[in-house]
C-alpha cells in the first residue's frame, strides 16, 4: 500500500488549517470544517498506524457491565462494589485516582458526574482494600475550580469521606511519550498525580457532545491535559483533533477501569446545553473502548460510526458486539434512543 493509490499519509488527522496558522491565534473551529474531516480518521486508521503494534494487544473478549441505580439516593457504594467484584482489578494496597467529569455549573443541569456517584466509588475501592484515593479534575471550560467543587457540592462529600482533590490544570507536570500519534506529537505534559497512580479510573457523566458525538470514558481524559499548559478549553487537543486527541491520551494513560453515571445522563447539545435524561444505570469496565461502544449503543448511536472509537477499536479494544461480554443487566433493558444535534443524525443505529 503507497499513499499514491491509497491516499495515505502520515500526516494526522487534522480538522481544518494547519497548526501554526490557529495557535495562539484567537482558533475557533467551525462545525462545517469539522465534520469536513471525520472521514479524515478512518483513512488514518486504514494506514500504517502511527503506533507500535506490539506495544497493544486487542482483548479477546471484553465484559461490560451494566448495573441499575434509579436514583442517586440508592446505596451507589455498594452498586459500585457489586460491580468491582465482576471485574478482575487490583486494588488492594493500590493507590487509586479518580478521574469525574466536571466541566461547568448551572443549577438544575446533569453537566458533571455527581457527586454521590464519585463518593460511592471512594467507599467501593476503600471497602476492596485500596491504600489511597485521590481525586482529581483539569475543568476545561470553568477556570475557578474551588467554585466548581463548592457548587456541585463535590467539595463537601470529598471533605466528609477525607479523600483529596488535585486540580489537575494546576498540579506539578512530567513530559510524557505518546503512545501513539494520531495527533502527530510525540510528548504531552501530563499532571504527576495522576503519571503516580496505581489504579486509573474514569467517571464520567454519559452525554452526547456537539463535537465527538458521545463523551463518556475516553473523551474524560480531556480533562487530565492540564489547561497552565496547553489553555482553555484545551486549545491543543481542538487543533489537533478531538479524536485524534481522545485515542492518543487514552493510548498513553492506559486506564485501568471506568465507572459512567449513566443514572441521569445528557441528550441533546452537551456536553453542557443539553437535557436531562433518565436512565438509571452504571456502566463498567476495564476496556473503555468497549464500555464507550456499549454506552453509545444504549443511546442508539451506532459505534462503529464514532469516529475516535472506529480509531481505538484497531487496536485499545473491542467496538463488536460480539466481542463485547454483557455482564450484570442487559443492554436491551436500557436502550433508547437519545436525540442529537442535527449534524450527528447520521451516527445513529440502522433500523
Amino acid at each position: 500500500m503507497t499513499s499514491k493509490t491509497s491516499g495515505c499519509s502520515d500526516a494526522p488527522f487534522t480538522e481544518a488549517g494547519s497548526e501554526s496558522s490557529r495557535i495562539g491565534a484567537g482558533f475557533k473551529l467551525s462545525r462545517r470544517a469539522f465534520l469536513a474531516g471525520l472521514p479524515l480518521a478512518a483513512a488514518v486508521a486504514a494506514c500504517r498506524p502511527p503506533y507500535r503494534k506490539g506495544d497493544f494487544v486487542l482483548p479477546a473478549r471484553s465484559p461490560v457491565a451494566l448495573l441499575p441505580a434509579s436514583g442517586y439516593g440508592v446505596d451507589l457504594a455498594d452498586v459500585i462494589g457489586r460491580g468491582l467484584a465482576l471485574f478482575d482489578l487490583r486494588v488492594r494496597g493500590r493507590r487509586v485516582f479518580l478521574k469525574p467529569n466536571l466541566v461547568e455549573y448551572e443549577a438544575g443541569t446533569v453537566i458533571n458526574t455527581h457527586p454521590l456517584v464519585v463518593a460511592g466509588a471512594v467507599e467501593a475501592f476503600l471497602r476492596a482494600g485500596a491504600s489511597e484515593v485521590v481525586v482529581g479534575e483539569g475543568p476545561g471550560h470553568r477556570r475557578d475550580i474551588e467554585y466548581l467543587l463548592t457548587a456541585t457540592g463535590l467539595s463537601d462529600v470529598l471533605a466528609d469521606l477525607r479523600v483529596r482533590f488535585v486540580d489537575l490544570n494546576h498540579d506539578d507536570v512530567a513530559r510524557v511519550p505518546l503512545a501513539s500519534r494520531f495527533t502527530g506529537l510525540t510528548e504531552m505534559s501530563l499532571p504527576v498525580e495522576l503519571l503516580k497512580s496505581d489504579v486509573i479510573v474514569s467517571m464520567p457523566k454519559l452525554k452526547t457532545h456537539h463535537w465527538a458525538g458521545l463523551t463518556a470514558s475516553m473523551k474524560n481524559f480531556f480533562g487530565v491535559v492540564p489547561g497552565a499548559v496547553y489553555g482553555w478549553p484545551k486549545n491543543l487537543l481542538h487543533i489537533k483533533g478531538i479524536p485524534n486527541s481522545i485515542v492518543d491520551l487514552n493510548a498513553t494513560i492506559r486506564p485501568h477501569f471506568t465507572i459512567v453515571d449513566g443514572v441521569t445522563a445528557m441528550e441533546g447539545d452537551g456536553p453542557i446545553m443539553g437535557r436531562p435524561r433518565a436512565l438509571g444505570m452504571l456502566a463498567m469496565g476495564t476496556d473503555l473502548v468497549a464500555v464507550d461502544a456499549t454506552c453509545a449503543r444504549v443511546i442508539g448511536l451506532d459505534p462503529g460510526k464514532i469516529p475516535y472509537l472506529r480509531i481505538a477499536s484497531e487496536f485499545l479494544g473491542n467496538v463488536d458486539s460480539r466481542r463485547i461480554v454483557s455482564r450484570g443487566e442487559p443492554l436491551s433493558r436500557y436502550a433508547t434512543q437519545f436525540d442529537i444535534v442535527e449534524h450527528f443524525r447520521s451516527l445513529r443505529l440502522a433500523g
